[in-house]
């Protein structure tokens, strides 16, 4: 089993936007130590409890400190943006570190109405609808300059620079079948964040699996399944630490924005509903919780369920101690081979 971690730079109570980017640099650094296969940043917008705006920034830097892992995106929200302007970003990543980089690729606003209409904000025809698949087999061909943009496209003939001999691995990222069929259709890799979709998705990977187009890009379906993931000595102080996800969830579901991760005693001390307490029951789908031999064995059983041979963890746990201790704790639990 592959294990890869995403990070979405969180901001804990008590600390700062700064200092959330500058520890998601130490993540990659350490994870790349303890083995694992993939470092991915996510893009959020007008979110106080998430620093991470700017993917593409935010990778060159990763990349740039760490030297075998590979770093990736999860995801670049596409709808916001000219995909011939993505492939050049990550035509740039590429060809600074060749055959280490992922173009993680979203289509959530990943923010308010707001932020959404600010991004777009220069768009030509912005009613022009859903352009999301159009978009996604644009970048494909801006990214290896095939014939996908034929003859008859606004753009034939562009192509995207700078000119590079290798392209970085496309992965669609979701949470439903919709997007599992999509990226089986153009033959992309796909993502499913059941830390977002916590019911299931077992049937929307093997649709992916058995519906899957070899493409340009890739020749063989590749599926992995990301969850948060909260590691401690005893499953008594894993479920302890996890009760700043738990808050940070039931906030998170009231107020409709991102806020700073609270500390275990902000959590402990909430005064929860019952509404909330089930709210938290059911959270619970989302994470792996436990000792290092229960998140072996729950990690393995999602292995299974899934049939995928790479998981994804994220943890949004309040001290980043407690961070490196968890991820270094699943590493030995799962037999990674440790670099260095």
């Amino acid at each position: 089993m592959k294990l890869s971690i995403l990070d979405q730079s969180p901001v804990s109570e008590g600390s700062s936007p700064a200092e959330a980017l500058a520890q998601t640099a130490m993540l990659a650094r350490e994870a790349e130590r303890l083995g694992y296969h993939r470092f991915w940043v996510a893009e959020h917008h007008a979110a106080p409890g998430l620093a991470g705006s700017s993917p593409e920034v935010l990778m060159a830097h990763l990349a740039a400190v760490t030297s075998a892992i590979r770093i990736g995106s999860g995801a670049v929200l596409l709808p916001h943006y000219s995909a011939y302007k993505v492939a050049e970003n990550f035509r740039v990543l590429e060809a600074l570190y060749p055959g280490r980089i992922d173009l993680g690729v979203g289509r959530a606003a990943g923010g308010g109405a707001l932020s959404a209409k600010a991004l777009q904000d220069n768009r030509v025809n912005p009613e022009d609808g859903d352009r999301y698949e159009q978009q996604l087999k644009e970048l494909i061909a801006y990214m290896h300059d095939s014939e996908a943009v034929e003859s008859s496209h606004r753009y034939a003939g562009l192509q995207a620079t700078p000119a590079v001999s290798t392209a970085p691995e496309i992965w669609l990222l979701g949470s439903s079948s919709d997007s599992a069929a999509l990226a089986a259709r153009l033959g992309t890799g796909y993502a499913f964040a059941r830390f977002i979709n916590g019911n299931g998705g077992a049937e929307a990977v093997q649709e992916y699996v058995n519906s899957f187009a070899p493409s340009i890009g890739a020749a063989d379906p590749q599926a992995l399944v990301a969850v948060f993931a909260v590691c401690a000595e005893t499953s008594e102080e894993a479920d302890r630490l996890a009760a700043s996800m738990d808050l940070s969830l039931v906030l998170l579901e009231k107020e409709h924005l991102s806020t700073l991760t609270p500390s275990v005693e902000t959590a402990m001390n909430y005064t929860y509903t019952p509404y909330d307490r089930f709210s938290i029951k059911d959270n619970r789908r989302r994470m792996v919780v436990g000792s290092p031999g229960e998140v072996r064995e729950q990690l393995q059983a999602l292995a299974d369920e899934y049939q995928c041979g790479e998981l994804m963890i994220s943890s949004h746990i309040h001290s980043f101690e407690d961070k490196l201790t968890s991820l270094q704790l699943i590493s030995e639990a799962c037999g990674l081979t440790r670099r260095g």
